[in-house]
């Protein structure tokens, strides 16, 4: 069976922020983003920058992915926080507002001239209406870009945009970058829910995410930890079915039975293709 790194849950980590870099080690999330951009105050960024970089390297975060987020390509901080992630080797670097395939390239030659290891990738956010416009551009545009991180915040504000349920205003530029990392194979995250509080509304936004076809979404408090990863895991129903599926499949493949039906439903290929996806992510969140 094909192992998949899941990615159901990645938290956002202030980098400023000691006590909470400590904590995220005992954290139930899938991946961390430690945040050199907005959680950030100006005159805190280069202290933050070696926390940030200490903590990636030092190897003792478990199984969770630790990438750094690090300041936006036009800022003073950018190539100061490449050079110095590049040298930490965290599991991916998250490039805040990314426009362009020019924009991957130069992030993949600042930190191959920085020395980074192959197994640091990039995790590119796109959160304008230039990148929803140009998002398979910008997928296709390395073997290093594994993961498209919806920026929704920046996005709506850029749309003139309200949040309301549902995300209605927000639903033309989701699917766009969901049918670019779909077609270049790409992971691509949800963007966060502002209301920590208001948990029933934040699950049904997993579930729509999820419905959507997104692998995960980004999260700004712990307390949304729990219904995030159980949302975004298969369930024992869905287990079972696909374990269901695979063994009608074979077994008519055996007989030589053309024809294959499950729960009255007709299977092919693609059905026991999404079976095998689905038992693959639930052993890796080990269900």
């Amino acid at each position: 069976m094909t192992s998949l790194q899941p990615r159901r849950s990645v938290l956002y980590m202030p980098g400023a922020n000691e006590r909470a870099l400590e904590k995220a080690k005992t954290l139930p999330a899938d991946a961390l983003i430690l945040d050199l951009e907005d959680a950030v105050a100006p005159d805190a960024k280069e202290a933050a920058r070696s926390r940030v970089c200490a903590a990636a390297a030092s190897g003792s975060y478990g199984k969770r992915e630790v990438t750094i987020r690090v300041n936006g390509l036009e800022t003073e901080w950018h190539d100061a926080d490449l050079r110095a992630a590049a040298a930490a080797g965290p599991s991916a670097v998250v490039v805040p507002k990314v426009n362009s395939a020019s924009e991957v390239h130069n992030i993949e030659r600042a930190l191959e001239l920085g020395g980074a290891p192959d197994q640091t990738k990039i995790w590119a956010m796109l959160e304008t209406p230039v990148a929803m416009l140009h998002a398979a551009e910008i997928a296709a545009a390395s073997e290093r870009l594994t993961v498209l991180v919806m920026g929704t915040n920046d996005l709506a504000k850029e749309l003139h945009a309200e949040f309301v349920p549902g995300r209605g205003p927000l639903l033309g530029g989701l699917s766009l970058c969901l049918l670019a990392a779909r077609a270049t194979g790409k992971v691509i995250l949800d963007g966060v829910y502002n209301n920590v509080k208001d948990l029933e509304g934040f699950e049904a936004e997993c579930r729509q995410g999820r419905e959507y076809g997104f692998d995960g979404k980004t999260l700004i408090h712990p307390s949304q930890l729990e219904p995030c990863n159980r949302v975004f895991a298969p369930s024992p129903e869905e287990i079972d079915r696909s374990r269901r599926i695979i063994a009608a499949f074979d077994e008519a493949r055996v007989a030589g039975r053309g024809v294959v039906t499950v729960d009255g439903r007709m299977i092919e290929n693609l059905h026991v293709e999404e079976a095998r996806r689905v038992l693959a992510l639930a052993e890796a969140v080990g269900d």
